[in-house]
């Protein structure tokens, strides 16, 4: 009788320590979260990223836009190319991916993040950040919001406004109108290429020798050139329709190499003026982004 009273008691005092555990555990996460709350939230910044420090420049001017339009808000970064991270970390530069840099804000206490795409338009990298960065949310003990803001060119609204952006702010002021603008756009294989040909309709109605050509998808570059030898233009100027100059501008558009767009048009006989800043540069058009950023902080 006395043994089973004892047992008893040890089973009375593992309940009450069991209990007692989980009412602190209960506790601290009401406290930690108590804590969080008294942060406002945060806004992380994705893009492809460039390890080309001349084309910084478009990240910094998107930065301060950004800081201006929301002072006091934390704003970090994150590279959704995992290639450009690895080589700016042997440079002694660490960048996080979407994922890593949203942990981060988790275990700094953030529990409410826009995350705006740097993207020019709603291809497999938004996708795959806005599939990963909505799934923090759901997870236990995640953020209890989270907001994901669309790419640049999302609407027949922001393809003619940056494409009016460009003619006005982006090309040369000595260009003549018997002078082509070719825009050199990324391209890609998801189904959001689509748009690449919507904004060559569009940019051939705003002005007949407008073109917008891709790297890695259609338009192609031969299509184009095709079309300026047809017409028989004498020069081109040539504009990275990217949110930064970075390598594909340098080498694909720019560069010497044969199969460069340069050294394609210079074989055509034609004339070949690259532009060398990407769009993110010019503040009207970094505001663009800027204007979707304030929809996803509203819904926070």
């Amino acid at each position: 009788m006395w043994r089973i009273l004892m047992r008893r008691q040890w089973l009375i005092v593992l309940c009450a320590a069991f209990a007692l555990s989980g009412f602190l555990v209960q506790g601290g996460h009401a406290a930690d979260k108590a804590a969080k709350d008294k942060k406002g939230p945060a806004i992380l910044l994705v893009t492809f990223g460039t390890s080309v420090e001349s084309a910084q420049g478009s990240f910094r001017t998107i930065e301060r836009r950004v800081k201006a339009a929301f002072p006091g808000t934390e704003v970090r970064w994150a590279y959704t190319s995992k290639i450009i991270r690895q080589k700016l970390a042997k440079e002694g530069v660490a960048i996080d991916s979407p994922e890593m840099a949203l942990a981060r804000l988790m275990e700094d206490g953030y529990t409410k993040v826009a995350v705006q795409s740097l993207h020019m338009i709603p291809g497999a990298e938004f996708h795959e950040v806005n599939i990963n960065a909505r799934l923090f949310e759901q997870m236990s003990g995640g953020f209890d919001k989270v907001t994901v803001s669309w790419p640049l060119l999302v609407s027949n609204e922001t393809m003619e406004k940056t494409l009016k952006e460009v003619l006005t702010r982006v090309v040369p002021k000595e260009r003549r109108s018997t002078d082509a603008v070719v825009l050199m756009g990324h391209g890609t294989h998801h189904p959001s290429d689509a748009i690449y040909s919507a904004l060559m309709y569009m940019a051939q109605k705003m002005d007949p020798n407008l073109f917008v050509g891709t790297v890695e998808g259609a338009p192609s570059f031969d299509e184009i050139k095709e079309m300026l030898v047809e017409k028989k233009i004498r020069k081109a100027y040539l504009v990275p329709f990217m949110t930064v100059a970075g390598d594909h501008a340098m080498n694909d558009m720019a560069g010497d190499e044969p199969d460069s767009w340069k050294s394609g048009l210079a074989g055509a006989g034609i004339e070949a003026v690259p532009v060398m800043k990407g769009l993110a540069e010019f503040p009207a058009i970094a505001d663009m982004w800027v204007e979707q950023l304030k929809k996803a902080m509203a819904e926070l």
